[in-house]
């Protein structure tokens, strides 16, 4: 497994990744669209990609307007092989070498996403509009 830079041409991969997901699935595809990609990707943030034998089979991106994490999602049949790790410490590592503002991100409550953010010292800071968890954390909680 490559953990690389995401790029434009990735945006595809990203999608069919995104729209595979059984937690967090988006209720309406159309939600996210090919522009978001691009926007966050080259203008906004910054992203990366896992693959293996050519396949993308996980992607984060970071977002440093809004100081949150867009996006972290694996295909279901490699889920818990430590890839969503590896994605989340690399824009991690990223975000908080760029600002130190408070990085968010929000998912549903009762997952195993939930859990794992848990894991990572974030924060659950209140809920989101839309039912969501809100989670939080600080460049001090990561170390830096």
């Amino acid at each position: 497994m490559q953990i690389r830079e995401a790029l434009l041409t990735d945006i595809p991969q990203m999608s069919t990744v995104r729209l595979a997901v059984k937690e967090n699935a988006l209720s309406n595809p159309a939600l996210v669209t090919e522009q978001d990609y691009v926007d966050f990707l080259s203008q906004r943030g910054k992203g990366w990609v896992c693959e293996e034998n050519g396949q993308l089979i996980g992607f984060a991106i970071g977002d440093l307007e809004k100081h949150n994490v867009w996006a972290l999602f694996v295909l279901p049949g490699y889920e818990g092989q430590g890839i969503g790790r590896e994605l989340l410490i690399t824009l991690l590592d990223w975000y908080y070498g760029e600002t130190r503002e408070t990085i968010w991100l929000s998912t549903a409550a009762d997952t195993r996403a939930a859990q794992f953010y848990r894991s990572f010292g974030f924060t659950e800071t209140g809920k989101m509009p839309n039912g969501e968890l809100k989670f939080e954390l600080t460049a001090d909680d990561w170390g830096v």
